[in-house]
């Protein structure tokens, strides 16, 4: 292997751990001083932690919109979203039944369908996505967050709160280390990945499809697997579905606010593939409330699938 193709790989390497890692003490960091501040657990995992897992796909997408890598901007929230579903979903439901609850199933479920509809159009719009779109996605995922919080202020969910574990100077370094892996990972993967895919003279979309996604999309893998290891089966579908929505709402939408995102038309059928699978997750859900080894055969296989297609593509 080229020595420069290696440096880029280890450097890349380094930027997931960076990513992974910072998201990790960021999360801990604010968790911890929301504990301070007596805000209830339900508010930290609907807000801090849900934004913190989604923040390495936030750091490349947005960084790769500023340096103008605008394909694997969008090729990364796509190619993370059909791996949440397809293997952190599938690998999950091969090993153990997933039961959905109908609360998730008729709600959020649903409206990570409309929005990965919502963004199938902005797309074929004007083969972009706006300023003006990226705030629209920015102003549904407030309200998506309010809709959350008055839903378990509703139930009385509110009143349980974390123990605190750091004292607030702690909580200030990890947030501020967190913050500082978050952005170093962010940008060498960005920059690595770049690099790689122009000397094997692969396309940033497929990168973004493929090496890039995987990689942000490792904690999403580890919390779902660590949980379903602790028999906290729910857990996975909620964590798939609401990391989903956060990267199409939250990542694009603050990576397209910062600045327009031109879509190349050869992205179209991955566009159509990522909104055919959400529908079909949740018709898998509708039939029988949950997933179980056959709908983890056939996610896995068209996971598979997909990527000897996005690769023969190149």
């Amino acid at each position: 292997m080229d020595a420069s193709i290696l440096l880029s790989v280890v450097l890349l390497i380094v930027g997931f751990v960076c990513l992974i890692k910072g998201s990790d003490f960021f999360v801990d960091g604010a968790s911890n001083i929301a504990s301070l501040l007596r805000i209830p657990t339900i508010i930290v995992g609907l807000t801090i932690v849900a934004l913190g897992t989604s923040a390495p796909e936030a750091a490349v997408s947005i960084t790769s919109s500023l340096t103008g890598s605008n394909a694997m901007a969008i090729s990364n929230v796509i190619g993370s979203n059909l791996f949440n579903i397809l293997m952190v979903i599938g690998i999950a439901a091969l090993l153990s039944d997933l039961l959905m609850e109908k609360s998730v199933l008729n709600k959020d479920l649903r409206i990570l369908v409309a929005i990965t509809a919502l963004f199938a159009v902005f797309i074929f719009i004007g083969w972009d996505i706006s300023n003006y779109e990226g705030l629209i996605l920015i102003f549904i995922l407030i309200a998506y967050i309010i809709y959350l919080i008055y839903s378990a202020r509703k139930s009385g969910a509110m009143d349980n709160v974390d123990k605190v574990t750091l004292s607030l100077p702690k909580s200030i370094v990890y947030i501020i280390v967190g913050l500082a892996g978050i952005i170093i990972g962010g940008d060498l993967v960005v920059n690595s990945a770049s690099d790689i895919a122009i000397a094997l003279g692969m396309s940033e979309t497929l990168v973004g499809l493929t090496i890039v996604a995987i990689g942000t999309s490792l904690p999403e893998l580890v919390t779902s697997l660590t949980a379903l290891k602790k028999g906290e089966n729910q857990i996975v579908i909620g964590n798939v579905i609401g990391s989903n929505i956060y990267n199409i709402l939250f990542v694009l939408g603050a990576s397209s606010a910062i600045s327009r995102i031109p879509v190349n038309s050869n992205i179209l059928i991955d566009v159509i593939f990522m909104l055919f699978i959400t529908i079909l997750c949740y018709i898998f859900g509708k039939t029988q409330e949950k997933y179980d080894k056959k709908e983890g055969i056939i996610l896995v296989t068209l996971f598979i699938i997909y990527m000897a297609f996005a690769i023969l593509r190149n």
